[in-house]
């Protein structure tokens, strides 16, 4: 008799109805962890948009990237940031809560659009945790990020 596949929770099922699925949880960059749980809330360490291990893009949002671009790619940190989760916690279904995101952008000087881009993961978290992907957050621009990357996002969530 087998054991039949694995049960797909329903967060991973409303990700895949996006064209999306989890990847495995991207390798540290430096001295840290990808998340750490502590109490009922995991914190996410910040995720790049890496898609199969490499950045699809590099460089300033407003320079050799666009808004549009950065905040899709905003949205992979996050699905990204969802892998890192969920090997805490073992099922995205015990999430109760996205509490708070704050986004980097690496920005060029004239580039004002944080939020826009940030919004990439927001709304990612809205449509695959309805009401409870409502969170606080912060969208912030800076000179560079790791890697070069145009986008970072970190994660803090409540889970039961």
């Amino acid at each position: 008799m087998s054991a039949g596949p694995e049960a797909v929770s329903a967060v991973e099922r409303r990700l895949a109805e996006l064209g999306l699925a989890l990847p495995g949880v991207a390798a540290p960059v430096a001295a840290y962890v990808p998340a750490i749980v502590t109490g009922n809330h995991v914190y996410t360490s910040g995720q790049l948009p890496f898609i199969d291990g490499a950045l699809p893009a590099s460089g300033k949002v407003g320079a050799e990237v666009s808004a549009e671009d950065a905040k899709a790619y905003a949205a992979r940190c996050a699905v990204n940031a969802l892998a890192a989760i969920k090997a805490q916690i073992g099922d995205l279904d015990r999430v109760t809560r996205i509490v708070k995101v704050v986004g980097f952008v690496a920005s060029d000087p004239s580039f004002t659009g944080q939020p826009g881009v940030i919004n990439g993961a927001s709304e990612l978290f809205a449509q695959v945790f309805g009401e409870a992907g409502s969170h606080a957050r912060s969208a912030v621009g800076v000179a560079v990020l790791p890697l070069d990357a145009p986008v970072e996002v970190e994660v803090i969530a409540e889970f039961a």
